[in-house]
């Protein structure tokens, strides 16, 4: 049955890989292992790998009914502390192995995620004082990481204005993101859940309102990826993954955040965006990852394998269309099949070529952490599949 395999494979394989990963002496969570499962226990500890880390064990604990992840939850909550700026609020970008400021950018996208593991935290344990880092979080990106026209990127430690590098690529240096805009949007929804209040509904459907309106591109049936600070495209792109990621994604936060009769354009767009990015990106072996200037690049990492399950399972969903279905167990197989590391110890490859060999990515960095994979099966096992 799909659902046991999901389930078992979280359970035998993703979390178990991420357990071991635990820093007993130093707190936290180790933050690198090369290729060959080689770990450094004296790499830098990214606040995002963190934060995704306590949203993946906090949501496991709770979704799963298993008392003995919440020690991993524990750990990952404990060490938050390390990246939050008692001077002048926020979280700083990484920290040292020993806990101490590496990198104090303050990334509006840092943020979210922070918010998001924190809001897990609070779902699984009731902490009123992990809710107060995650509601204090959320006065910082509204009050300091934003202006009339939206969200900014890239901050020094006092807020001051900083070059976006961390989420800027392809030879363009972005304003604004999609992918920032995506993920507060996300972390809005979480923390909304966790605590109703109407500020946090209200500045989450702010962003699914630019989301709709100017970051979707009805006529390229697409979002759009990298902006300037009046929020202009600066690249001819389409991020298959973060298409069909944002498919299920805005559906889900506006689910959580705009009444049932004001959804319809988003569902709308969703589908679109699904339907664009499955057309023009999804084969019987993965899902590209991106296209530039029409150039395609054929890059298998594994977070767009992930979100394409999730894609094809919101498809289901909402038209109720078995080809969708068929499409998951394509999907699923190649993930097993392709993706996965077959290696005792091993969790899933960070990318590979088309043909299936490395790219020679690290298993664990900065980006390379439990929150696409785990999401992917633990979002899945809450709800109701037939059988593929």
């Amino acid at each position: 049955m799909f659902t046991n395999e999901v389930k078992e494979h979280l359970e035998q394989k993703i979390l178990p890989f991420w357990m071991k990963l635990k820093d007993d002496r130093h707190g936290g969570f180790y933050g690198y292992m090369d290729e060959d499962l080689r770990l450094d226990p004296k790499a830098d500890k990214g606040c995002i790998l963190n934060s995704r880390i306590l949203w993946t064990f906090s949501t496991a604990a709770r979704v799963l009914g298993r008392e003995d992840l919440r020690a991993y939850a524990d750990q990952a909550y404990a060490f938050v502390d390390r990246f939050l700026d008692p001077e002048n609020g926020g979280v700083f970008w990484s920290v040292s192995f020993d806990g101490h400021p590496v990198d104090t950018t303050k990334h509006t996208y840092c943020q979210a995620f922070a918010i998001y593991g924190l809001a897990a935290y609070y779902r699984l344990t009731g902490k009123k004082e992990a809710l107060g880092k995650a509601m204090d979080l959320f006065r910082v990106i509204e009050g300091k990481c934003r202006d009339a026209g939206g969200y900014l990127e890239a901050l020094k430690a006092d807020f001051s204005p900083e070059s976006n590098e961390k989420l800027s690529e392809n030879g363009v240096m972005a304003s604004r993101t999609m992918n920032t805009l995506l993920h507060v949007v996300e972390a809005y929804a979480e923390l909304y859940r966790a605590y109703p209040d109407d500020s946090v509904r209200q500045a989450g459907r702010a962003g699914l309102e630019q989301a709709l309106h100017t970051v979707y591109n009805p006529q390229k049936r697409r979002m759009e990826v990298f902006f300037d600070a009046e929020f202009r495209p600066l690249l001819d792109m389409q991020s298959y993954g973060h298409d069909i990621e944002g498919s299920w994604l805005i559906w889900d936060a506006a689910e959580a955040m705009v009444p049932p009769e004001e959804r319809e354009p988003w569902r709308k767009m969703c589908i679109d965006l699904l339907e664009s990015a499955t057309e023009r990106a999804f084969t019987d072996h993965g899902l590209h990852y991106e296209i530039v200037a029409g150039e395609v690049n054929t890059i298998r990492a594994w977070w767009p394998q992930a979100e394409t399950l999730l894609g094809f399972d919101f498809g289901w969903r909402m038209t109720k269309d078995a080809g969708w279905l068929k499409k998951m167990r394509t999907q699923w197989d190649y993930i097993l099949r392709t993706i996965v590391d077959p290696r005792e110890g091993g969790e899933w490859f960070n990318e590979l070529y088309e043909d299936g060999t490395s790219v020679h990515k690290p298993m664990v960095e900065e980006w390379k952490c439990p929150y696409h994979n785990g999401r992917m099966c633990l979002n899945l096992l809450a709800g109701e599949l037939p059988e593929l």
